[in-house]
């Protein structure tokens, strides 16, 4: 696993308590369902109703959550309030989790199969 040289280890409590916040807030399918969305690029509040199948309400919550933690930016357009990815490093995470995800259903279908994991 690559680390950051400038991160003290231990790790600060403020610092735990930080990245502990940033999980919490991708803890919810919903988000990460908009933040994938949003990767292929901006959209308003009903283009990702429209798009996820979800309520108004539903995406508008999890928007300012996502707004409020700093990984989504709005922009004003006329009446509509326009969504992008503010923090793209997000995706990194996402990428990581998604290849070890891959690594253990690979293993898990070698056991399975009666073969041995790679």
């Amino acid at each position: 696993m690559n680390r950051d040289p400038s991160l003290l280890h231990p790790l600060p409590d403020q610092l735990i308590e930080l990245v502990a916040s940033r999980f919490r807030v991708l803890a919810e399918p919903m988000r990460i369902r908009l933040l994938d969305r949003l990767r292929d690029g901006d959209a308003t509040v009903g283009e990702l109703q429209e798009a996820l199948g979800a309520s108004q309400q539903n995406v508008s919550k999890h928007l300012g959550v996502l707004l409020n933690a700093g990984m989504v930016a709005r922009a004003k357009q006329g009446t509509s309030s326009v969504y992008a990815i503010a923090d793209p490093g997000v995706f990194e995470l996402c990428d990581q989790v998604c290849g070890g995800l891959r690594r253990q259903v690979s293993e898990l279908d070698a056991i399975l199969q009666g073969g041995r994991a790679a």
